[in-house]
């Protein structure tokens, strides 16, 4: 990636974010139906149509720009989404599994919630104040969820922990 510009490297990590929201969209119905809990899975249900307004406000964003809205790989969230699904595929269904997801879920937020801060702030810079809006309230969104997930983790990881004892 070469960016002559900040808006240059705003679009290139608009790309990025999108992509990432889109492999997020697939991760999550697989999350849902290998949660145990059914906080956990509504939580995933919910995130998904969260999720999608996060592209669509990504999309609005590329218009406004005039660019087109594709994304670009973004490999990092690759790498999340996988050790995700290789726990899920080498744990057994339980709280267990429940509280690995909720992990893995939330380094997934984190890495949003580093992404949409650094783009409010390049787009606060570049005076772009739709585009301000629209990302904070992504990025809100984005805390919000961390914190849920940190609410439904403080009860998943104390079954967790009974299990283990047993």
């Amino acid at each position: 990636m070469s960016a002559a510009n900040l808006e240059e490297l705003f679009v290139h990590e608009l790309r990025d974010v999108l992509d990432a929201e889109k492999q997020i969209l697939k991760a999550l119905p697989k999350m849902a139906r290998a949660a145990e809990s059914e906080d956990l899975k509504a939580a995933f249900e919910e995130h998904k149509a969260v999720t999608e307004q996060h592209v669509e406000r990504l999309e609005k964003i590329f218009e406004s720009l005039g660019k087109a809205a594709r994304g670009k790989h973004c490999p990092g969230m690759e790498g999340l989404l996988t050790e995700g699904e290789e726990m899920i595929k080498e744990q057994e269904k339980g709280p267990v599994l429940d509280a690995a997801m909720i992990g893995s879920a939330q380094k997934v937020e984190h890495y949003e919630i580093a992404a949409y801060g650094t783009l409010a702030t390049y787009a606060k810079l570049l005076q772009m104040e739709e585009a301000v809006d629209l990302l904070g309230q992504t990025l809100d969104e984005e805390k919000e969820t961390d914190e849920k997930l940190n609410q439904i983790a403080s009860e998943i990881n104390l079954v967790a922990e009974e299990q283990e004892a047993e």
